[in-house]
């Protein structure tokens, strides 16, 4: 096939047709330029030196030395502790996560437990946390570990990325702290420190930049104690300056929670959770707020299972 340039085209074709090509072209270059800079950004900064990780490193255990936070998971190496506590701290923070934690391995001492209570109860100990499909998530995952694994947690991010509402960065988190793996994962806080040490003058940092200087930095000697020490300094860094994360491509602003999808979901689990059935109408003179708004919510947590409604009434799934 004949190739053509842009003189040839000049010559052959409208000139609209001829402008149109040239912006293909100029679009085409302008994303293989941007293609090529980030491979050269990616192989530039994941060639570190021995001394440029000992000197990351000794920073990043210097402060957790100093500053590491004591905190109830922390404590065990039980797989099943350590796989609460991470699917608690999704999107959740930790001041928040400690006292339904250590209520919920009261309520619910091993995966058998879970897999064995009503979602209703579960719900009950999982309020004020937020984000309850993830309560039913651990629901279903408890229900999979008992009936396909025996009861035993999974030590393989393969295996645990496979349960329901376990993503890379808690396969991850599993594996390094309740079994001492060399995984290599992202979440908030190690972002905001390798942003902060390798990416100072950066913004629209990808994870895909950061991932290699992870594995590059990684303690595989000791990755649970290495992976406590970068998130307390990542958290160090937040209460510095809340702005480490903006400089991330993936940054994204929360929306405000009152009057969202949000506050109108968890309003109706609460009042099923204190009274197991309730008509519509009555559930919706409790809300009290926009009716369409509410029936949307009611209609996204049937689709999820959360709930379930029978003819008038409605009760937990």
């Amino acid at each position: 096939m004949k190739k053509f340039s842009a003189i040839n085209c000049f010559f052959l074709f409208p000139h609209d047709i001829f402008i149109e090509y040239l912006n293909r072209e100029s679009i085409l270059s302008y994303m293989m330029m941007n293609v090529y800079k980030e491979k050269s950004s990616m192989k530039k900064q994941a060639k570190l030196s021995s001394q440029e990780i000992h000197q990351f490193k000794k920073k990043i255990y210097d402060h957790y030395k100093k500053h590491g936070r004591i905190l109830p998971w922390r404590r065990t190496e039980n797989p099943y502790q350590i796989l609460v506590s991470e699917i608690m701290l999704q999107q959740t923070q930790v001041v928040r996560v400690i006292e339904k934690y250590e209520q919920f391995i009261h309520t619910f001492p091993d995966i058998e437990s879970v897999a064995r209570a009503p979602l209703r109860d579960i719900l009950k100990v999982w309020q004020g946390l937020g984000y309850n499909r993830r309560a039913l998530a651990l629901k279903k995952l408890a229900q999979i570990i008992v009936d396909h694994y025996d009861g035993t947690i999974p030590s393989t991010m393969e295996a645990l990325k496979a349960l329901p509402g376990i993503g890379s960065a808690t396969a991850g988190a599993i594996c390094a702290f309740a079994f001492n793996q060399p995984a290599v994962f992202i979440e908030t806080n190690i972002r905001s420190v390798f942003i902060d040490h390798f990416f100072r003058n950066r913004h629209d940092v990808k994870d895909i930049e950061i991932l290699p200087l992870i594995e590059k930095t990684l303690d595989t000697k000791n990755p649970r104690i290495w992976y406590y020490a970068l998130m307390d300094y990542g958290v160090a860094l937040k209460e510095r300056h809340d702005s480490v994360n903006r400089r991330s491509a993936h940054y994204t602003k929360q929306s405000p929670f009152e009057g969202s999808n949000r506050q109108i979901r968890g309003m109706i689990l609460k009042a099923l959770v204190s009274k197991p059935v309730i008509s519509e109408t009555a559930l919706l003179k409790k809300i009290n707020l926009h009716d369409e708004m509410v029936k949307q919510s009611l209609r996204q947590l049937c689709d999820e299972g959360l709930i379930m409604k029978k003819g008038k009434y409605i009760t937990i799934g």
